[in-house]
């Protein structure tokens, strides 16, 4: 973890956190501390247990052993009432996209805006034409996903994701289907938003992005997260 960070508010602080799917374990020993503004690659292998960990993060694979905090909430005492304000403070961004595909990209935002309990249409169209405008899609607002290219769509998706503001960014190998130049303008959006003072956790097989965009890196395998120090962070 770079210096960089070091006075930064921790956002998520795992100490020898186990994991485990259907009762087998998945990762051991877990240690670590990501910061606000951080921009975090996470390596390896598929099946190394990189969506596991991130899974744990917004509560889908639930935390018994160790201690973790994510924001304010002990996920260890984690209360299913509590998980959906948990999310709510978290993006989420896919390689499939997961885009309501009988909608507008417009309708795409609002829906997720209404969800969360924003009422006012001003203030909701306002936020919408902020975040496309971030994307670089405002003009694309009443199109459908399916009108759109695959890097289009990942632009919609990380716009969606931002709509609450939220601390923390939790992305899954977002550019996984997406040719390399688009996939570096991806990395290089999610980059922005961390340098806004998000925390960015990104799971990627395309080394080539730790090159063009600095980021802390940490290689998934044999069940651990451990720093990689081959790829130096260049601040």
């Amino acid at each position: 973890m770079s210096y960089k960070y070091m006075s930064q508010e921790i956002l998520i602080n795992y100490n020898n956190v186990v994991l485990r799917q259907q009762g087998e374990m998945v990762l051991t020993d877990l240690n670590l501390q990501l910061h606000q503004g951080e921009f975090v690659y996470l390596i390896g292998k598929v099946g190394t247990g990189k969506s596991t960990f991130l899974k744990s993060v917004y509560a889908e694979v639930l935390i018994r052993e160790g201690e973790a905090k994510v924001l304010d909430y002990d996920m260890r005492k984690l209360k299913e009432k509590q998980i959906p304000l948990l999310r709510r403070k978290l993006g989420i961004i896919f390689q499939d996209f997961q885009l309501l595909m009988d909608r507008s990209v417009h309708d795409n935002l609002w829906f997720v805006l209404k969800a969360t309990g924003w009422k006012d249409k001003e203030a909701i169209n306002n936020r919408i034409h902020e975040v496309l405008q971030l994307v670089d899609m405002e003009d694309k607002a009443r199109k459908f996903p399916n009108e759109l290219s695959g890097g289009q769509q990942q632009r919609v998706v990380i716009a969606r994701a931002v709509l609450n503001k939220p601390q923390i960014i939790l992305a899954d190998e977002p550019t996984g289907h997406l040719d390399l130049q688009t996939g570096c303008d991806i990395t290089e959006l999610l980059h922005k938003v961390s340098e806004q003072g998000t925390l960015v956790v990104m799971s990627t097989h395309n080394l080539q992005m730790l090159n063009e965009f600095p980021g802390t890196v940490y290689r998934v395998q044999d069940h651990h997260i451990n720093p990689a120090p081959e790829y130096a962070t260049r601040y």
